[in-house]
């Protein structure tokens, strides 16, 4: 996920750039840039591949000025290399830096290429630099204008920051897609793809909306609604400061990684939806062609990650009626499987190196099952580099051993490749544009459910003396109550089994009595009514039920049963939604038992032997 940093300012601009980018390492990139305006208003441009400090050692001492843009990007069009590094510039006057995916970008560039611009890297963003020269140089037109005008060209996300030696002490910015942020300060004013970047210059913050354009001077700014009315945007001043320890007010990682969920969803979802579709580019160039020969989907993953996998074939069967199957990757290495050619591979991995998920992949390749996809929060990892195509989780560093928002990217980023599979499929546009619907909803649904804490922390004082704990669940509901089981056992050291629920009768139910806890998840959809038959056979045998309902469910508590509302919730992504207060029940429960649980005895973050 790109990172932007801009700034109109009296003094040398430079520095601020180049620490915003620092700043912003985390969101993963394979290259960075700088260009300014000096006082000349003349453009000056550094880029390299690699590092942000790489950037700044390139710099030295040789690049001033008092307006410039600045940029890490993550290669989609085009290799990471100097030449696709941003900004781009156009002909020595336009220079620009784009977040996003522009869809038409081919076509663009044959009409460029006939009008006699050339072309010097295989972005995507190449396009957007020429198109804005055309309207401001050829045509004459204002910054501002050219910039509002070449938008209306472009098809797909973009967040875009621009500055041209015509129009010097400018910065002009716009944002479909992709968040933007303009930051404020006395006689000074900054653009940032995240608030972070901007901390050490400002605290004030204008957040610019959907299809928004903003006309930025080192004094004033000026912002336009799609429609091309002049709007006010709320001022906000953030509560982060430069030093906040890392765990913030949080007493663990594992608790601050739950309560970021909304904004890690929020940021999975960034520039990958546009106009209610999903943008097949956010999975890679070349993407479209891909899917089209798919015929199923094969998934490879461990632990945490194997779940939100098992997740993904309910809903990809179920959603889109595309045939997906789900192994452990430790199993797949060592079995035979037969060859099911123009599968697509999909592996999932939070760190990228499991050396099981690794070996799987490099496995289906050699087979020849087909096309590979990762689905990984660490850029430059080994499964991102031996895949075809990739999407990027966005959870940020999750210092925790139990995963908990990479688990929820991961469903999310799952969410969005059933969609682009399942139009080719049976997934019907209506059908499309709800589930875009919904999952754009998700980052506010993860925040109504996190208000449960303090009811799950009183909960939690019921598991002080207990050893065991039997989970739960139906459907996609039922890999949701492995999850919840797996994160329990981690931290807590309980022993945790889950269950699909119809299973209890064929041996599980020899387990229940009033010393062992059994935990459910219960939305309300097709399912509920034979759930909760489920649950009455627990408690005929004295089983004490602690149940995570929607408030529709119609499950009420009684005597021997606890029912914890969770707000309601559509089907088909009540799983992310489901898995949340689970993991907030496996944290306070290990709170109480004293547990290392940021560190879990004989755990690692990442498995990266057998």
């Amino acid at each position: 996920m790109c990172g932007i940093v801009g700034a109109v300012a009296q003094r040398d601009v430079v520095p601020i750039l180049v620490e915003g980018l620092r700043r912003l390492e985390y969101r993963g990139y394979d290259s960075a840039g700088v260009a300014v305006l000096d006082n000349a208003a003349c453009l000056g441009r550094v880029r390299t591949k690699g590092k942000v400090a790489d950037l700044s050692a390139e710099i030295g001492g040789s690049l001033h000025g008092t307006t410039g843009i600045a940029h890490t990007r993550w290669a989609t069009h085009g290799v990471p290399s100097v030449s696709n590094a941003h900004p781009h510039i156009c002909r020595k006057t336009v220079a620009l830096i784009h977040n996003g995916i522009i869809e038409n970008y081919e076509e663009l560039r044959t009409q460029q290429t006939a009008a006699g611009y050339e072309f010097t890297s295989e972005t995507d963003t190449e396009v957007v630099v020429h198109q804005v020269y055309d309207y401001h140089v050829r045509q004459g037109m204002d910054l501002f204008d050219a910039v509002r005008r070449a938008a209306k060209d472009l098809r797909g996300a973009y967040a875009l920051g621009v500055v041209s030696t015509k129009s010097p002490d400018r910065l002009v910015a716009a944002r479909l897609g992709s968040p933007l942020v303009i930051g404020i300060g006395i006689g000074e004013h900054f653009i940032a793809s995240d608030v972070a970047a901007l901390l050490p210059v400002t605290q004030q913050f204008v957040f610019l909306e959907e299809g928004d354009f903003a006309d930025i001077r080192r004094e004033s700014f000026v912002i336009y609604d799609s429609a091309g009315n002049q709007v006010e945007r709320k001022l906000h001043k953030s509560e982060l400061t430069l030093d906040a320890v890392e765990r913030g007010e949080y007493r663990h990682y594992m608790l601050k990684e739950i309560f970021e969920q909304p904004r890690a969803v929020s940021d999975t979802l960034e520039g990958r939806i546009a106009q209610h579709r999903v943008l097949e580019e956010s999975f890679g160039p070349g993407a479209s062609k891909i899917f089209d020969e798919v015929q199923g989907v094969h998934i490879i993953a461990c632990g945490t990650s194997y779940h939100a996998g098992m997740i993904g074939r309910y809903w990809l069967e179920s959603l889109a009626g595309i045939p997906c199957s789900v192994e452990v990757a430790s199993e797949f290495r060592y079995r035979k499987p037969v060859v099911r050619r123009n599968s697509l591979v999909v592996t999932i991995s939070q760190s990228g190196e499991t050396a099981d998920t690794l070996a799987g992949l490099k496995e289906a390749k050699q087979l020849g099952f087909g096309h590979s996809l990762a689905i990984c929060n660490v850029p430059e990892s080994s499964i991102v580099r031996e895949s075809e195509l990739v999407l990027m989780t966005r959870a940020g560093p999750e210092i925790g051993v139990a995963s908990t928002k990479a688990f929820t990217t991961q469903l999310t980023a799952l969410m969005l490749l059933v969609i682009a599979l399942g139009r080719r499929f049976e997934l019907k546009p209506d059908a499309e544009k709800s589930l875009v619907d919904q999952l754009l909803q998700l980052p506010r649904k993860i925040e109504l459910t996190l208000h449960l804490n303090q009811q799950i922390k009183v909960l939690s004082e019921q598991f002080a003396d207990k050893h065991h704990a039997l989970f739960l669940g139906r459907g996609a509901q039922y890999p949701v109550a492995m999850e919840g089981a797996l994160k329990l056992k981690e931290i807590s050291y309980i022993h945790a089994e889950a269950y699909p629920a119809g299973e209890l009768k064929h041996g599980p139910l020899a387990l229940v009595d009033a010393d062992m806890p059994v935990i459910a998840v219960a939305p309300n959809n097709e399912l509920i009514e034979k759930l909760k038959s489920n649950l009455q056979e627990v408690r005929a045998r004295g089983g004490q039920l602690i149940v995570f309902a929607d408030a529709h469910s119609d499950v009420a508590s009684t005597p021997g049963v606890q029912v914890v509302d969770v707000a309601a919730v559509e089907d088909s992504i009540s799983p992310i939604i489901y898995s949340v207060p689970l993991q907030l029940l496996a944290y306070h429960v290990a709170v109480l038992k004293g547990t290392d649980v940021d560190q879990p005895r004989n755990l690692a973050k990442s498995v990266t032997v057998e």
